[in-house]
């Protein structure tokens, strides 16, 4: 795709509505030694560091999508502005809540106010989002902007709307230290009840506060959950849908980390009611929409030609078990961090009653194809080199076989071999094992195979890998399951095989779908 980037006198930074905000960073430079790494159709920052992207809204004939950006990496900062269409496509407007001295904006949430419940006029843009309020602890706050230009240019109010009390009144070290976590508020418009409900992460629980003005806010309930293993809750989520089989339910959902019980560190959500005060789970325990390593801060919208059944999301393709080191494209391009392929959601009703969320890439994306090549049926009982190379498309096929114990497909392959992704199915896993790809000076070991539960009896998989220079998206079958994985691909590694051990296995329908500026 062709990036737009507008002109900035000072590249402002980030916090993150995640960890470890504040250590200092690696500045961001491109020296353009090597060619060039930038996505093609992903969404990258114009250069310095990307981080958590923040809850669209439309206004002005685009969606106006916030994300938080720093000239270092993992350095303070505040919202950067980007527009963009179709989610696929982005221009660039540069810093809309900047960093002032030594305090950063971190994530939080836009709405549009349409009925003026605030006070700042009729479809004013509002934004609550955490900052550290001054004082020696710099305990976390929620904090007020809003927009009368569609969300160009904001005005902030001084004090906190929603204050941190346990920070207030916290006098230990163990108190401050849990007190401290008090961020990322995710704002949604309770129509049955004409209220505004908000949703705060906090180290074990998500709080949640009502209001009829964005500005008076009350508390009215925590979401609690056994396993304390999930780690705290970060970038929550909150809205409502309509499934498939027309019932409505409010989802709530957040990024938390489930390493250490082998689980994702990207995003969890529960499917349930909210009944004005608290929000009931169908169950407690959690549905993940990627399982991949790179799929966190995730945010989603309603689509505009189908908001009641249909949204959007994006997430931020990194992890912070390594997210403040140096990739290959800050060397190469002066920038760090891409948000992943726009999706778009559903919920259906599964066979045992239970709903879930599906996944499938943007639609709009078609439009970015610039061309196609079908590749005849293959048996494969061993390898296969596809006759075909790229940095930037889509691979859709079926595997099907009987005997084999594994099969998949590699991506990124170099000429020699040596070096590839692998996406395939071993057991009851379904896996993207990058650890072949890995590269001297940013290796990602040993966090480098992902994998995702399938049925260990099954005999067929459908696939769509999207590969785009430095990261590869697997979309399984119906899109129940997604992995999402950064992968510091090298200049040679452009190649595809397909690879089946201990049995032959059918490889069909085999498409490639090439990416570059929209046709």
């Amino acid at each position: 795709m062709t990036l737009e980037f507008s002109r900035r006198a000072v590249l402002q930074g980030t916090g993150a509505g995640a960890l470890a905000l504040l250590m200092s960073g690696t500045a961001v430079g491109a020296s353009h030694a090597s060619p060039s790494l930038r996505a093609v159709y992903h969404m990258t920052p114009p250069s310095g560091w990307l981080c958590d992207p923040q809850r669209p809204v439309y206004t002005n004939g685009a969606y106006q999508l916030y994300y938080l950006h720093s000239d270092i990496n993992n350095g303070q900062g505040g919202w950067d502005h980007a527009t963009t269409t179709d989610g696929v496509s982005f221009t660039h407007h540069g810093t809309v809540l900047p960093l002032t001295p030594n305090f950063p904006v971190w994530s939080g949430s836009a709405v549009i106010d349409s009925a003026n419940t605030a006070g700042f006029g009729a479809g004013a843009v509002v934004v609550l989002a955490t900052k550290p309020t001054e004082g020696i602890r710099k305990y976390q706050e929620q904090y007020l902007y809003w927009s009368v230009d569609g969300g160009y240019t904001f005005t902030s109010l001084q004090d906190p709307v929603i204050v941190n009390t346990d920070g207030r009144t916290a006098v230990t070290a163990a108190e401050i230290e849990n007190a401290e976590w008090f961020r990322d508020p995710k704002i949604h418009w309770d129509a049955a009840r004409g209220k505004w409900v908000c949703v705060i992460g906090r180290a074990r629980y998500a709080a949640f506060y009502t209001s009829a003005n964005l500005r008076d806010w009350q508390w009215r309930s925590n979401f609690d959950y056994p396993n304390h293993a999930l780690g705290g809750i970060e970038c929550p989520d909150l809205f409502e849908m309509t499934a498939d089989d027309g019932t409505r339910h409010w989802i709530f959902a957040a990024s938390m980390d489930a390493y250490s019980i082998g689980l994702p560190m990207t995003y969890a959500y529960w499917t349930g009611n909210w009944n004005g005060t608290e929000f009931l789970a169908d169950d407690l325990t959690p549905q993940w929409l990627d399982w991949g390593w790179d799929w966190y801060a995730a945010v989603t919208w309603p689509s505009l030609d189908a908001p009641e059944t249909k949204r959007l999301a994006t997430a931020w393709m990194n992890n912070w078990k390594y997210a403040a080191r140096d990739v290959p494209t800050d060397a190469t391009d002066g920038y760090n961090g891409q948000n992943s392929i726009t999706r778009e959601l559903t919920l259906e009703r599964q066979g045992g009653g239970w709903y879930a969320l599906l996944s499938s890439p943007v639609s709009s994306l078609s439009g970015y194809v610039t061309g196609t090549t079908s590749i005849p049926d293959h048996t494969v009982n061993g390898s296969f080199v596809v006759p075909w190379n790229g940095r930037a498309y889509e691979l859709e096929l079926d595997i099907a076989w009987e005997t084999a114990a594994n099969v998949g497909v590699s991506v990124g392959r170099s000429a020699d071999g040596s070096r590839h992704t692998n996406i395939g199915k071993y057991g009851g896993d379904l896996y993207v094992d990058r650890a072949p790809s890995d590269l001297a000076g940013y290796s990602l070991v040993p966090y480098t195979r992902a994998a995702a539960p399938i049925d260990a009896n099954a005999k067929s998989v459908h696939l769509r890998i999207f590969v785009d220079t430095q990261s590869v998206e697997v979309f399984i079958n119906a899109g129940h399951t997604v992995l999402s994985q950064q992968v510091h691909f090298d200049d040679g590694d452009t190649g595809i095989s397909f690879y089946a051990d201990g049995g032959p296995a059918t490889f069909s329908g085999i498409t490639i779908k090439e990416f570059g500026n929209p046709i």
